[in-house]
């Protein structure tokens, strides 16, 4: 199940987008992804997948809200860890570790909660106007987000539609990365554990 695990993380985190490969006989039309989002330093525009060779824009966009996602769940993954490496519990969950032990030593109960509780977030955070799923079975009207992963809804902001479109972007690309650097983090975190020297990377005192 790890060798699994490293294998996808290392496959999603190969598919950051390049120009088409000139060697690859196609009648499409290369998409021109070297100025979007995404293509940033230090790796600027990298496909070695080769999976915007013939990709439209609309499966680009696609990729890329892929992306943002695991980006978005890896940061919580994160700081879930680390939370949890330090010792924070709720209530009555004192007794249970860290790290992988913790998957034998929940109640399943407890699993039941979790799974209820990830698929009500999962329900939540995404266009309700598109909802459900991208599926678009609602009368809400047009979605008034400005791209994939966008699910403010028309109710949150915290200033968002007051700043320039380069200050727009300069915000999602570091959301994009900071999700990067966490799919690697927790990739990293769970590979040192198997190993057993998670405690090397970490400060003392973690359970």
């Amino acid at each position: 199940m790890m060798k699994l695990t490293i294998l996808a993380a290392l496959a999603g985190s190969a598919a950051a987008f390049a120009p088409a490969q000139t060697g690859r006989a196609s009648t499409a039309v290369a998409l021109d992804i070297t100025g979007k989002l995404g293509a940033q330093i230090p790796l600027g525009a990298f496909d070695p997948l080769g999976l915007m060779s013939d990709a439209t824009e609309e499966e680009f966009d696609r990729l890329r809200w892929v992306e943002l996602k695991h980006g978005r769940v890896s940061m919580l993954a994160v700081t879930g860890y680390l939370v949890t490496y330090a010792g924070v519990r709720f209530p009555g969950a004192e007794d249970i570790p860290s790290g992988f032990a913790a998957l034998d030593a929940i109640p399943g109960m407890v699993w039941a909660q979790m799974i209820a509780t990830w698929t009500m977030m999962e329900a939540a955070n995404q266009d309700q106007y598109a909802a459900p799923w991208g599926t678009n079975q609602n009368a809400m009207g047009e979605s008034p987000a400005e791209f994939k992963g966008d699910f403010r809804n028309g109710a949150l902001d915290f200033g968002w539609d007051k700043l320039s479109d380069d200050a727009k972007m300069r915000k999602r690309a570091i959301e994009l990365n900071n999700g990067r650097a966490a799919q690697m983090g927790i990739l990293g975190l769970m590979v040192h554990e198997k190993l057993g020297n998670v405690a090397n990377l970490l400060p003392p005192g973690g359970h």
